[in-house]
């Protein structure tokens, strides 16, 4: 049962479409060549109030935007991230304050303490306190919460209504970007009687204290709407209203040029048609990678030799040429990019080689006859799951494994099956992709050993099991990368899965706010540009 006290009528239940016709016209543009971070020059006519601002996304529905009802992938959580606001958030230089103004580390008792913003207020009017800190962190270690495991938390002292001291039961390095930084700060006076989160829906389950109200959602058309909160502690929104609406990719470009939307991904090749349009263009770091996914827990995909052998046999620079037309980077092994400050370039490669492909296959008893390998009088037969976006990757892969020898039956799902046939384990392989790689190391283990919808849960090996539990506990960085380091060599050797690429990101969009790249991601590490901060400073 549910119990809601002296709260305001928050939303109107109102429906919205996507208004064809020209929405804005162009205004505050930059320049072909003017990179993000010029854009900070632009005139003082980008800090007026926006009216309307319409963000273009081909996939639409990312679920209801509660911490526990949005999808659990990056696009979802930014969702969430507008109405709920975290301890500390992030701008492109580092960290900023959010519901906490100061905080400190205080390392003798291995506790963070946090001077709590006075001004800060619920949604339906009553006051943000400690209290609520406290209540987030007791919840969701009751109910787990995928983005952030609270489980490392020893308890929270609530030393008056705005000052709180979390002890952490262990040194924790990432506890700022992973912890402070990503948790949802939930109303204790709401949440406190719901008993199944991922059930709870409807106005009161979206009430926050960030600088945006839920309006609408319609799952159906895939459209969000949301309007400024006037009164957020860190000032009024510049963005009066946000929609979120489903556009299809092969649309975005032009919906953009004809001023229909102010935001929206365009194909790298377009990028310089779009900056001669007077609009702007940002480029993602390479903070997300597609990869080929291994079923690790059946042969033969068990045996680290034999997808060592499928690494071989994918010429994954040809494939940024052939699927990508040159605009990604070929994977790492060790997962990191070479834009990540952990990265490791000494971690083993497997450039492209047919003949180890043979080598390593007939060492493990397959015997190449009339062109496929064979093994027990049975082909070597494999599965490959791919969503409709990874057609042309899947095609390359599957024609690269053939000509290696191995049978590849392809089947395209919609993403979400996708997802959920790889958690169930109803797979021999599949691609599929995950960003956060921009942020802190602790990406590592979410994606190896962590139970989310990103992870590959790869157990197996204990070294490597160990060193990520243990990275996480050295606070000195040197000593910190000295260990990601070898956690990367490791990765790579054992090939839970292999990295195929990270691709080039391009977002087209007027100039009417400044966008940015956040620092190590939004959250965790979300490398999209839609940093609730850019709709409010």
């Amino acid at each position: 049962m549910f119990r809601f006290l002296n709260r305001k009528k928050l939303l109107l239940l109102v429906s919205f479409v996507l208004v064809t016709g020209l929405i804005f016209t162009g205004c505050g543009k930059t320049s072909p060549n003017q990179t993000a971070q010029e854009e900070g020059e632009q005139s003082d006519s980008t800090h007026a109030k926006i009216p309307v601002y319409t963000i273009a996304d081909s996939t639409g529905d990312w679920g209801y935007p509660t911490p526990y009802s949005h999808y659990q992938r990056g696009p979802g959580y930014i969702r969430m991230s507008f109405i709920f606001d975290t301890l500390v958030w992030k701008d492109d230089k580092g960290f900023i304050p959010a519901l906490a103004k100061k905080w400190e580390y205080i390392e003798g008792e291995n506790a963070y303490y946090f001077e709590l913003d006075e001004k800060a207020r619920w949604h339906d009017g009553q006051k943000f306190t400690a209290r609520d800190v406290a209540f987030t962190f007791d919840y969701t270690r009751e109910h787990p919460y995928a983005w952030v495991d609270t489980t490392k938390i020893d308890r929270v002292e609530i030393i008056d209504d705005y000052k709180v001291k979390i002890y952490l039961k262990e040194k924790y390095a990432p506890f700022l970007n992973n912890v402070a930084g990503t948790l949802p700060i939930m109303p204790e006076h709401i949440w406190k009687q719901v008993e199944k989160p991922e059930e709870f829906k409807g106005p009161e389950a979206v009430i926050g204290t960030g600088p945006y109200k839920l309006v609408d959602y319609n799952k159906e058309q895939g459209t969000y709407l949301y309007e400024a909160n006037p009164d957020y502690h860190l000032g009024s929104p510049r963005v009066e209203k946000l929609k979120f609406v489903k556009v299809g990719s092969e649309m975005a470009t032009a919906t953009l040029e004809r001023g229909e939307v102010n935001f929206a991904q365009i194909p790298p090749e377009l990028k310089d048609e779009v900056a001669n349009k007077e609009l702007s263009v940002i480029k993602t770091q390479y903070d997300w990678a597609l990869k080929l996914l291994f079923n690790h827990q059946k042969e033969p995909f068990s045996a680290k030799e034999f997808r060592q052998a499928l690494a071989y046999a994918i010429d994954r620079e040809q494939l940024v040429k052939t699927t990508k037309r040159g605009y990604a980077l070929a994977g790492k092994p060790g997962l990191l990019s070479p834009d990540s400050e952990w990265y490791n370039p000494n971690a083993k490669r497997y450039d492209y080689n047919p003949e180890k492909v043979k080598e390593i296959l007939n060492g493990l008893g397959y015997e190449l006859k009339n062109g496929y390998f064979v093994k027990n009088g049975q082909d070597l037969t494999v599965e490959l799951l791919i969503s409709p976006d990874y057609e042309r990757d899947g095609q390359f892969i599957k024609q690269q494994l053939e000509n290696a020898g191995i049978k590849v039956n392809l089947k395209s799902l919609e993403a979400k099956t996708l997802d959920s046939m790889v958690q169930d384990w109803k797979f021999d392989l599949a691609l599929s992709g995950h960003g956060g790689l921009g942020g802190d190391a602790e990406i590592l283990n979410k994606v190896t050993i962590g139970k989310g919808v990103t992870s590959i849960r790869y157990t197996e090996n204990k070294v490597l099991t160990r060193l990520l539990k243990e990275q996480v506990a050295f606070m000195n960085p040197d000593e910190r990368k000295a260990k990601v380091e070898k956690i990367q060599e490791i990765y790579a050797e054992e090939l839970p899965c292999l990295t195929l690429y990270y691709p080039d990101w391009y977002y087209g969009y007027d100039g009417k706010i400044q966008l940015f790249n956040t620092k190590k991601g939004i959250g965790f590490g979300v490398p999209l540009p839609l940093n609730k901060w850019a709709f409010v400073r």
